[in-house]
């Protein structure tokens, strides 16, 4: 039976995916990407059946005929199936050209396209931003002489903070639509800027019913992250999650699920909790969490998510963690500057007190390249039953450890 995988980015989740997949009884794996053959890891390789090299993962038709060209040598296609946001609409369509089972493009579209995700969530009554998107300058200025400032601008169909842009003023506004020029070729979505702390709602969904849910917080935001390169980040996820304090999000999340037509899958819902305690639904992705989320909900569950995952998109099965055993939070290494890492300060010291509860770690080294992504040059991810000793644990880290750049 074979499963296609198809993914442009052969990172550590991906060959977990892969290797979950590849233990499968009866199946066999391809997988489709834009590598070259001699970049495939040994631990990718270790779990395929086959490779096919494209140009193209945007490209539904190369996607066929890589797929075609995978069957004619191991048989019919099962599932084909992806974790990576921006090609979801085409492997679907790929999918649908195949007759292969999956979420259509026209459901995939719901999440991937910001301005139909958001109608179809006030459509339902969900609680989400005041938003439109426009297709000219013009369109954003009257948007914004009608929601006021600060406002937020990003990409429709955009992935993750990095390509998102917040404006305090006019001024702000005007560099970015000078930047990026809203056009009816590339639209832009636009939306009131929520004061407030900033959260996920990551649950899996079985024929479009939530069966399990997890909770996250961002310390700060990460818009506030971005805008900030001197704020450190850390990433929360409590031990307790059924308590009456999320009880509104999670019924404002299957709401939106529901609205934008989940079947079987993760989902990662970004929500915010206003000054006020309402809730506000920011946006929602139909695939497993990044910035080691998805990794933290192993630590804290004592369960493999990667293989749940892999079961449920090629198997439609999915057994729930029975048990929420620990809190866990990562504390991300940002440094300031550009150029490579020239000091690391602090981090042997944190290691030394808190290596009792680090249970993963990906360390910065001198010499390495500043990244550009809110994550930053590494982490260190910590786990105990108490909630409060978590929290109390990154806040230390971040504020003893300082990655010097140069």
């Amino acid at each position: 039976m074979l499963v296609v995988y198809v993914s442009p980015l052969l990172r550590k989740d991906v060959y977990l995916f892969l290797d979950r997949l590849s233990r499968i009884e009866g199946i066999q794996v391809g997988l489709i990407s834009t590598a070259e053959d001699h970049e495939l890891s040994p631990e990718v390789v270790a779990s395929l059946s086959g490779y096919w090299r494209v140009e193209n993962l945007l490209d539904a038709e190369e996607l066929v005929w890589a797929a075609r060209g995978l069957s004619r040598q191991f048989g019919p296609i099962h599932r084909m199936l992806t974790e990576y946001e921006l090609i979801q609409v085409s492997v679907a369509q790929a999918r649908e050209e195949l007759d292969i089972p999956g979420m259509s493009a026209s459901t995939l579209q719901n999440f991937r396209d910001k301005g139909v995700m958001k109608d179809r969530l006030n459509a339902a009554g969900v609680p989400c931003a005041q938003h439109r998107t426009v297709e000219s300058p013009q369109e954003a200025r009257y948007f914004a002489s009608r929601v006021g400032f600060p406002l937020i601008i990003k990409p429709v169909a955009g992935v993750g903070a990095r390509e998102i842009h917040q404006c305090e003023d006019e001024q702000d506004l005007e560099e970015v639509l000078a930047e990026t020029p809203p056009s009816p070729w590339n639209p832009l979505q636009l939306e009131e800027f929520i004061q407030g702390d900033e959260y996920t709602l990551d649950s899996i969904s079985v024929n479009g019913q939530a069966l399990w849910h997890s909770i996250t917080r961002y310390m700060p935001t990460p818009l506030e992250v971005l805008r900030n390169p001197w704020m450190q980040w850390r990433i929360l996820t409590p031990r307790e999650i059924d308590i009456p304090e999320y009880d509104d999000i999670r019924r404002v999340g299957e709401q939106a699920l529901r609205a934008l037509g989940m079947e079987s899958n993760m989902s990662h819902l970004e929500w915010f909790r206003r000054p006020d305690g309402r809730v506000a639904v920011g946006e929602v992705g139909a695939r497993p969490p990044g910035s080691r989320i998805f990794t933290s909900l192993n630590w804290a569950n004592d369960y493999d998510m990667y293989d749940a995952w892999i079961r449920l998109m090629t198997l439609n099965q999915f057994t729930p963690p029975q048990e929420r055993k620990y809190a866990v939070g990562t504390a991300f290494f940002r440094g300031m500057g550009t150029g490579e890492v020239v000091a690391i300060h602090g981090l042997e010291a944190v290691l030394q007190e808190f290596r009792h509860l680090v249970v993963e770690a990906d360390l910065p080294y001198l010499g390495q390249v500043r990244a550009n992504h809110h994550d930053g040059e590494g982490y260190l991810m910590v786990r105990h039953p108490e909630t409060r000793v978590v929290e109390q644990v990154i806040g230390e880290i971040v504020s003893r450890v300082r990655v010097e750049i140069g």
